[in-house]
């Protein structure tokens, strides 16, 4: 079982604000890495090309572009270090995206194809730079300072802790006037840092686009990760491709809970974690909460070779797959679980519970992403669990999913 002993590597992919000009200069230099991009520049209808290279700090803080751009900065950079995509998914034990990187992740782990995901990031961009035009809003970190004391702060002026990054960093998001009144009467020992976006992400002020993102969804075709998806809704692993495009559209309204996904890497049993293009963000927030994790920033060409190194040191294998003869059902966290009565043989319809995950925080119903017959359990009553441990194994049954 992934995290009892042995190595498990982590991908995780950045959000926006983690863009910088010209950070796209140094990969035109990778062989194909110029191509892919163009062709990604002409599925969103953007010229990535000259943002990433030449466009200016103001150009590309522009949601609509940035969004974009980070998306495919990441998948391009993924083949560089994965040229035969299938083979990724026999090393990286876990993939995991902060805000608009979740994208990045689910297209990774082969819920989305590049395409499906290029044009639900130009559509998630435009719709989320529209709903910012409609009140002036933005975001400010808050860090450090006692967690009561911030949350405190964050309701007394109205604002939403749209990000929780780590114990000792959140970041607060509402309209201009609430920031500016959370400035002039911030929490006590925090420090306040202005981000650089548009708008207030991550919050009700996002809700138009989340209307925009579930129409096209329901047009969206999608499959089962191949690997395991942390969901930075809760840090839960997340085994069903419609679950997870859901949680994709959801996510724009919602907060990011990025120290949520840290912990559910912590019950894996993480050993290294390599931050994709644009690379830094996650990295120092992963070296702070997981110090005994060997975390890379894959920023330029010239890590590439540590990051094929650290490749090679901590590949593991999620043991998920997409065998056409049978589907896993898996732990959403790590915990103890409790099975239901279902001998081998019984059939499941969709959405129906077939065990409990019981945390140390919270409790968890396992359900059953699609109907089908129990071929075998995996585990038994009273077993503890890691994230996205497989705990039965069924045969499809169409005409009952």
């Amino acid at each position: 079982m992934t995290g009892e002993g042995g190595e498990v590597l982590v991908i995780a992919c950045p959000g926006q604000g983690a863009q910088t000009p010209g950070f796209l200069r140094p990969w035109l230099e990778v062989p194909g890495f110029e191509a892919r991009l163009r062709w990604l520049s002409a599925v969103a209808d953007i010229d990535l090309v000259s943002h990433g290279t030449e466009s200016d700090a103001e150009t590309i803080r522009d949601t609509a572009v940035a969004q974009p751009l980070i998306v495919a900065s990441g998948l391009v950079a993924l083949l560089a270090v994965f040229p035969h995509p299938s083979d990724a998914f026999n090393q990286v034990a876990a993939g995991a995206g902060h805000s608009v990187g979740e994208t990045t992740a689910a297209a990774g782990a082969g819920v989305l194809s590049a395409e499906q995901a290029m044009v639900f990031v130009r559509e998630r961009g435009r719709a989320m730079a529209a709903a910012s035009a409609v009140t002036p809003t933005g975001m400010t970190a808050v860090v450090g300072g006692d967690a009561d004391d911030v949350s405190a702060a964050l309701a007394r002026h109205g604002l939403t802790a749209a990000n929780v990054n780590s114990a000792d960093q959140v970041v607060a998001a509402g309209t201009l006037e609430q920031l500016a009144a959370l400035k002039d009467d911030p929490p006590a020992r925090a420090r306040l840092i202005p981000l650089q976006v548009a708008g207030a992400f991550h919050t009700q002020h996002m809700a138009p686009a989340g209307s925009v993102l579930d129409g096209f969804a329901r047009a969206m075709t999608t499959h089962d990760p191949r690997t395991r998806l942390l969901s930075n809704a809760d840090g839960t692993v997340v085994h069903d491709g419609r679950d997870v495009l859901r949680r994709l559209v959801n996510q724009v309204s919602n907060p990011v809970r990025w120290d949520l996904c840290m912990d559910a890497m912590r019950d894996l049993g993480v050993t290294g974690v390599i931050e994709i293009p644009p690379a830094g963000t996650l990295t120092g927030l992963v070296k702070r909460a997981l110090p005994d994790v060997e975390a890379l920033a894959l920023k330029t060409p010239e890590d590439l070779d540590a990051a094929r190194d650290m490749v090679a040191r901590h590949a593991r294998e999620s043991g998920l797959s997409q065998n056409p003869t049978w589907r896993l059902v898996v732990a959403p966290a790590k915990g103890t679980v409790a099975v239901t009565t279902l001998d081998v043989g019984a059939t499941v319809t969709r959405g129906d519970t077939v065990a409990t995950v019981a945390t140390l925080r919270e409790r968890y119903d396992v359900v059953a992403p699609h109907g089908g017959r129990v071929v075998e359990w995996l585990v038994e009553d009273g077993d503890p669990v890691a994230p996205g441990q497989p705990i039965v194994r069924l045969h499809p049954e169409e005409s009952r999913a």
